[in-house]
């Protein structure tokens, strides 16, 4: 588009603008004063912007070096204005940010900074497209007066947002020396909006923490008031600072909108100086399972916003919001230079030990509250103990679990080693996708019989984890899944009924059996000393993967060829006992059988039978011999049955 139009267009909107005004008020905000924050944020990033921008070109700034933002309240007229002195539009910046719904006139100042390989961009407070058009929430007609910093052509952008807008040049005299004046013409039932009480506390409440001053015009001809001294939040000391002031700030930077669960607030001092202020939200954002798993922390130098970009903590804590304000970083650092800067990792370092060592104390001081913030979060935490060889060891001591003996209640490694019982020497633990389905496997009988605790790990993130936590004080992570049980140095209670040593001669030939007539379908088929109650259960090999984590490679793609399991048999069960009786006389019954069990212990450990349709027959056969064996019922007889 050229940018020499000397006349008025009247163009359409590139989006269906009613839907979205409808999705606005029913679906995105259901308070309308957002509509002020949203514009307020506009303004803030516009002043942001000619900041970043005269860093190289310090002309722009002109005799106006200090930004502003201004609130006009017209009564009369049911007009509100809010204006700033920051970067401006052009025209075709106009059309380009306002003229296509949720297309972000900041998301094009980010891209263009990224592909000139500057660097230096950030994504910036609002989202000038969706957040713009809030404003036709409480106006029936918007006007834009615009002027770019460094140009003498100022433009009027004006629409009813219902399909179509006006674009036209405005009068230099008419227009801010630079910078960007939004006209609100008020509908009937929004006209408090001009009342110098109600823009006050709305100011305050939202938009008190911005880092430019805020200004409020009660009417025309007024004198203009400082409302907001655009100080910024982290750079004032903790005890000047009020817990409703931290949480305006909280869900001004992350867009959320409850309470925050824990703010972490400290200046670093030293080697390096920083300011950092984060948030662990109250509940989790909408993001938290975002593929990118980018953290959500900003950069600021010296008060000068750079990017949100600079990866400030780890993966696993990209729920906590908020931002680093470094004094040492120079302002025209690249994002390329950002991403290898030796202070950037040592700040990155202090803030996640910081984070994490808060979180230790909480959890030391206040465990109800710790919990909660574990219930969130914990999930994406635990995601550290895979990636942060560093801090393992103080992510586990932040860990919490539930396991077969603590019910609804949660448990962490110190209280589960406080409880073990004499002869244990390892941590066990068992995975899967449901946890109801783990506290009733097979596998779990020989350790309720013995009261020996198990953690249930139910989340996808834990049958990695426990690959590469190989201790906890000196304690190994064991799978019940896995190997060898290791109960026999484990005392049985002095009222449990104590198994036979030794498989007898009778269910030492049955397994031999079952080894034959299974073959390839299996490693190995042994006496099992975890089964109390169940006839049968699988396990992994020793030495070879968990079951769950063979489940989810092989459904990722990513295990060609999964390990064969050991089946284990319960020798004192009853129906095992019956089948080592059984002769060979009665051979293909009894091979049914053995491959029942199977498929037994493949549905018990989360499978399918082997084949549906062979399990079905077999199944049938099974019954059709107990109803030939069993007696009639009295007055029936045996052909009726």
């Amino acid at each position: 588009m050229t940018t020499d139009v000397k006349e008025a267009e009247t163009l359409s909107f590139e989006a269906d603008v009613s839907r979205l005004l409808h999705m606005m008020v029913h679906s995105v905000y259901s308070d309308r004063s957002v509509f002020l924050r949203e514009l307020i944020s506009n303004a803030a990033d516009a002043c942001e912007k000619l900041r970043y921008e005269a860093i190289a070109r310090p002309e722009l700034l002109g005799g106006d070096a200090k930004p502003a933002i201004t609130i006009s309240a017209d009564p009369d007229q049911k007009r509100l204005t809010v204006e700033d002195n920051g970067i401006g539009m052009s025209r075709d910046e106009l059309v380009e940010a306002l003229g296509t719904i949720a297309r972000s006139g900041t998301r094009a100042f980010m891209e263009r900074i990224e592909a000139a390989k500057s660097g230096e961009g950030a994504e910036l407070i609002g989202q000038f497209g969706v957040g713009f058009y809030s404003a036709f929430m409480v106006a029936d007609k918007v006007d834009v007066i615009t002027r770019k910093a460094g140009t003498e052509t100022a433009w009027r952008w004006s629409s009813d947002g219902k399909g179509s807008y006006e674009i036209a040049p405005a009068p230099i005299a008419d227009a801010p020396r630079r910078g960007t004046r939004v006209v609100l013409h008020l509908m009937e039932d929004a006209t408090s909006f001009t009342q110098p009480y109600h823009l006050e506390g709305l100011i305050k409440e939202q938009s008190g923490h911005v880092p430019v001053p805020v200004a409020l015009v009660e009417t025309p001809g007024a004198d203009r008031r400082e409302i907001a001294d655009g100080t910024a939040l982290w750079v004032k000391p903790k005890s000047d600072i009020k817990p409703e002031d931290y949480t305006d700030f909280y869900r001004g930077v992350s867009g959320l909108y409850d309470e925050p669960a824990e703010t972490i607030h400290f200046k670093a001092e030293g080697r390096h100086e920083y300011n950092t202020l984060a948030f662990i939200p109250g509940s989790r954002p909408f993001d938290l399972f975002d593929q990118d798993r980018k953290g959500r922390m900003k950069l600021y130098v010296r008060r000068v916003f750079i990017t949100d970009d600079a990866d400030l903590v780890p993966r696993y804590l990209r729920f906590v919001r908020g931002l680093v304000d470094s004094a040492d970083l120079p302002l025209n650092l690249s994002r390329e230079m950002i991403q290898d800067s030796p202070l950037l990792a040592a700040v990155r370092k202090g803030v996640t030990n910081r984070i994490l060592g808060d979180l230790a104390k909480l959890s030391e001081t206040d465990g109800e509250r710790y919990l909660k913030i574990w219930e969130n979060f914990g999930v994406v935490l635990k995601e550290g103990l895979y990636e942060d060889w560093e801090r393992r060891e103080a992510l586990l001591k932040l860990a919490r679990f539930h396991s077969t003996t603590s019910g609804e209640a949660w448990r962490s490694l110190a209280d589960y080693i406080a409880d073990m019982k004499g002869g244990q020497t390892a941590i066990y633990f068992m995975t899967g996708d449901d946890r109801a389905r783990l506290e009733a496997s097979p596998q779990l009988e020989g350790f309720k019989a013995r009261g020996v605790e198990v953690l249930l790990l139910t989340d996808p993130v834990d049958s990695f984890w426990v690959t590469m936590a190989p201790e906890f004080d000196g304690k190994p992570f064991k799978s019940v899944t896995q190997g060898g049980a290791d109960l026999s140095e484990i005392a049985l209670p002095h009222d449990a009924a104590k198994p036979d040593a030794e498989a007898t001669p009778e269910i030492a030939t049955f397994i031999a059996f079952v080894k034959s007539t299974l073959g390839e379908e299996l490693s190995d088929v042994k006496s099992s000393e975890r089964l109390t109650e169940s006839p049968v259960c699988l396990v992994a090999p020793e030495g070879g993967p968990d079951r769950q984590i063979e489940r989810l490679l092989s459904a990722a793609g990513r295990l060609d060829k999964a390990m064969k399991p050991v089946l284990e048999i319960n020798p004192r069960h009853e129906r095992i006992l019956a089948l080592a009786k059984l002769s060979d006389e009665d051979l293909p019954f009894r091979q049914d059988m053995v491959h029942l069990l199977y498929d037994e212990a493949r549905i018990l450990d989360g499978d399918k039978p082997k084949d549906a349709k062979v399990f079905s027959q077999r199944i049938s056969t099974l019954i059709e011999r107990s109803l030939a064996v069993t007696p009639p019922s009295p007055g029936e007889s045996r052909s009726d049955a």
